[in-house]
C-alpha cells in the first residue's frame, strides 16, 4: 500500500466516514485512521434522530445549517443503498415536542412562526387533536412537526464508510494517530505508532478525543458529554412518530424498538451507565407513554458526545498550519448535520466559494468560555 494520499482523516466516527464518503466521491485518494472501530464511539450511541425543528427555538446559522442537511437525506438514503448496499433505515414519520405547562405555549408559538417563516411545516396541536392515540393525553399543548425524520445510527456510519471504500478510500482501524508531520507550518501527514502517512491535507475529525491535538489547535475547546439510553421492544407498535419533552425523547424504530434518552452528564467519557439515569429515563417516558411499562428492556449503553462552549461544531482550517483541518463539536447533532458538513468540509479543502455565515458561525478561532 502506498503512503501517500491526498487527504488523511483522522476518526472513524459519522464525521469522520461522511468526510471520507464525500471527499473519494469526487475523486481523492482518502484515507481514514481510526483508532478502534468504525463507529466506536458516540455515533453508534445515537438515536438517529433528524431533529432539526425539535432542537432549534430560533432562526441561527445552526438552524438553517441544520435545515439543509435533513433535506439531503432522502436522496443519500438511496445514494447510499446503491453504493453500500446498506438500508439506513431512512423514515419520515414526523415528531412531537410536548409542553406541559401553558407558560410555554407563547415561546412554543415562536417557535412555529419562526419555522414557517423559514418554509418548514409546523402545527401546534392539543391533546386531542394528536394522532398518536397511546401518549398520555396530560400536556398542554404540541409542535407537530410532519417533515422530521430519523435513521439507524450504526447503519448510517457503515455504510459512509462502505461507501468510501466503494470509490477507493482507504480505511484502517485499530490504528492511533500519535502525532501530525508538520514542516514550516504545513502540514506533510501523520505518524502513527509503526508507520507514517503522508497527505498535503490533515482533517481531525475524532469528536472529543479532538483535544489530543489541542497543540495543534490552542484556541480549539472541546468537552466530552456523556448520554445515557436505553432501548425497550414492545408488543405491538406504540408509536409512529418521535416524542420529544424536556425529560427524554422517544423515537420508534422497526421491530417495535424504542429508544429512551438521553442523560446528559458534561466532561464524563466513560461508558458506565447509572442505575439512577435508567430509572429516571424509564420513568420519564412512562409518563408520557404509559404502555411501555409493558416493554422488554433489549438494550442500556453510555455515548460520549463532544460539545464546544457555544454548542456549535468547529469546522475549518487552522489559520496558524496550513493543510489542517477540523470537523468537530456536533455534540448530539452528528447523525443530522453529517450530510451537510461533509459538503462544506469538502467545498473548503477544494477551495470552493462556501457560505460566508457559515465560516464564521463555525471558525475554528472564535472564543467564548465554557461552563459546566
Amino acid at each position: 500500500m502506498s503512503n501517500q494520499f491526498d487527504q488523511i482523516i483522522v476518526g472513524g466516527g459519522i464525521i469522520g466516514v461522511s468526510i471520507a464518503y464525500q471527499l473519494s466521491k469526487r475523486g481523492y485518494q482518502v484515507l481514514l485512521l481510526e483508532a478502534k472501530e468504525i463507529g466506536a464511539e458516540a455515533s453508534s450511541a445515537a438515536a438517529g434522530m433528524l431533529g432539526v425543528q425539535v432542537e432549534f427555538k430560533e432562526d441561527s446559522p445552526m438552524f438553517q445549517f441544520a435545515k439543509e442537511s435533513r433535506s439531503l437525506y432522502p436522496k443519500l438514503a438511496i445514494d447510499l443503498y446503491s453504493e453500500s448496499g446498506i438500508d439506513i433505515q431512512f423514515e419520515e414519520k414526523g415528531a412531537f415536542k410536548l409542553i406541559y405547562r401553558e407558560e410555554e405555549k407563547d415561546q412554543l408559538k415562536a417557535i412555529q412562526v419562526f419555522q414557517h417563516q423559514n418554509g418548514v411545516e409546523a402545527h401546534i396541536v392539543s391533546p386531542q387533536e394528536m394522532g398518536e392515540k397511546e401518549i398520555a393525553k396530560d400536556f398542554y399543548q404540541a409542535l407537530e412537526c410532519p417533515n422530521e425524520g430519523q435513521v439507524s445510527a450504526p447503519h448510517l456510519t457503515k455504510a459512509f464508510a462502505k461507501a468510501a471504500e466503494h470509490y477507493g478510500a482507504k480505511i484502517i482501524e485499530q490504528t492511533e494517530v500519535q502525532q501530525l508531520v508538520i514542516m514550516n507550518n504545513k502540514v506533510m501527514g501523520v505518524k502513527t505508532s509503526n508507520q507514517c502517512f503522508n497527505a498535503e491535507q490533515v482533517i481531525i475529525a475524532c469528536g472529543f478525543r479532538c483535544s489530543a491535538f489541542e497543540k495543534y489547535l490552542p484556541s480549539l475547546k472541546v468537552i466530552p458529554v456523556k448520554g445515557e439510553c436505553i432501548s425497550v421492544i414492545t408488543e405491538k407498535p406504540l408509536i409512529q412518530s418521535t416524542i420529544f419533552t424536556e425529560s427524554c425523547y422517544l423515537v420508534p424504530k422497526q421491530g417495535n424498538r424504542i429508544i429512551i434518552g438521553a442523560t446528559s452528564k458534561p466532561y464524563q467519557s466513560d461508558k458506565q451507565v447509572n442505575v439512577e439515569s435508567i430509572l429516571y429515563l424509564l420513568n420519564s417516558a412512562k409518563k408520557v407513554l404509559p404502555n411501555i411499562s409493558e416493554a422488554s428492556i433489549e438494550k442500556i449503553w453510555a455515548g460520549v458526545r463532544p460539545l464546544s462552549g457555544d454548542g456549535y461544531p468547529y469546522l475549518g482550517e487552522s489559520s496558524a498550519i496550513s493543510g489542517l483541518f477540523i470537523a468537530t463539536g456536533h455534540y448530539r447533532n452528528g447523525i443530522l448535520l453529517a450530510p451537510n458538513t461533509s459538503i462544506f468540509m469538502a467545498d473548503l479543502i477544494e477551495g470552493k466559494t462556501v457560505e460566508p455565515n457559515y465560516v464564521e458561525a463555525f471558525s475554528l478561532s472564535r472564543t467564548y468560555q465554557i461552563s459546566g
